[in-house]
């Protein structure tokens, strides 16, 4: 039994879906099943659990032999990088009690790095924090994704101009879509543990792009002239907050972004290496289509 944590989210299903075409049993763990028909009609075993009630997670892991550890961002808590790390302490706890588990562990590019890294030093966390938890621990770190895009497409198809935070506009940066991410990750399960100590995976897109290059390809997608804006770094905060994100959760954000800009934040050096095969031109295709519908 596979148990996929997250698995309403882009990544997490397409975890599901990849090991449900292997023919691999399933156990999809939601915040709500109601609200998850299609798992349920892929073959999913359902069930309900909170990352922070220990209890439940249990539960949920009971007869498994591996299982695909998300700890998300609480994007709507006014401290989200606090309940963040009570998420992933949690999850330790849980974790230690059930030391036969593999444990894939989705984090991020520039986790190795323990200072001014915004929302990544969240997955810094948790990755040192699950070294001490699980004795069969896989670290899937992925690229930015490309879906994250999807933020910004009201005020770019609107106006013809995409602000970026990624500065200057011609730097290349690593990005991967969210179903890739997925697949790799269920490769990842059903290799088994061999290992001596944590193995780490670095997952990104088939080639890197530059912000004048999201642009283009928005524009190519959309039909409409479309071109990238560096947003000045003096209204990050302000247009963040416009954006609907509180202050702890913009600060995240910006300190992310400088580590990005400043070069700090990519593939780690010696760390294995995947690549998706999802272009970002057919990620946004889908994600104008769903727009325009």
């Amino acid at each position: 039994m596979f148990v996929i944590f997250g698995a309403s989210g882009k990544a997490g299903r397409s975890t599901a879906t990849a090991l449900r075409q292997q023919g691999h049993a399933v156990r999809a763990v939601v915040r709500r099943t109601a609200q998850n028909e299609a798992l349920t009609r892929i073959g999913c075993e359902l069930v309900e659990a909170d990352l922070d009630d220990e209890a439940s997670i249990h539960r949920a892991l009971d007869g498994a032999q591996a299982v695909q550890m998300l700890c998300p961002l609480p994007q709507r808590d006014p401290d989200p990088a606090r309940a963040m790390h009570r998420m992933i302490d949690t999850a330790a706890r849980v974790l230690l009690a059930h030391p036969h588990l593999h444990v894939v562990a989705l984090s991020d590019y520039g986790a190795e790095l323990d200072t001014n890294t915004g929302i990544t030093m969240l997955f810094h966390h948790l990755e040192a924090t699950f070294r001490k938890a699980a004795s069969r621990l896989t670290l899937l770190r992925s690229a930015e994704h490309m879906q994250n895009w999807a933020r910004v497409f009201p005020a770019a198809l609107a106006t013809g101009y995409l602000p970026s935070l990624h500065h200057p506009l011609d730097r290349k940066f690593p990005t991967v879509s969210a179903q890739d991410v997925g697949v790799v990750a269920a490769q990842l399960l059903t290799d088994g543990w061999n290992e001596r100590e944590a193995r780490i995976v670095s997952v990104e897109g088939p080639r890197r792009y530059d912000a004048n290059d999201v642009a283009r390809i928005l524009g190519d997608a959309s039909g409409l002239a479309i071109s990238a804006h560096a947003l000045p770094r003096g209204e990050w905060s302000t247009t963040l907050s416009r954006a609907g994100l509180n202050d702890n959760h913009a600060k995240l954000i910006v300190d992310l972004y400088d580590a990005q800009n400043a070069g700090r934040i990519d593939v780690e050096v010696g760390t294995e290496r995947r690549f998706g095969e999802t272009e970002l031109h057919d990620v946004f295709a889908a994600l104008v289509s769903r727009h325009n519908a």
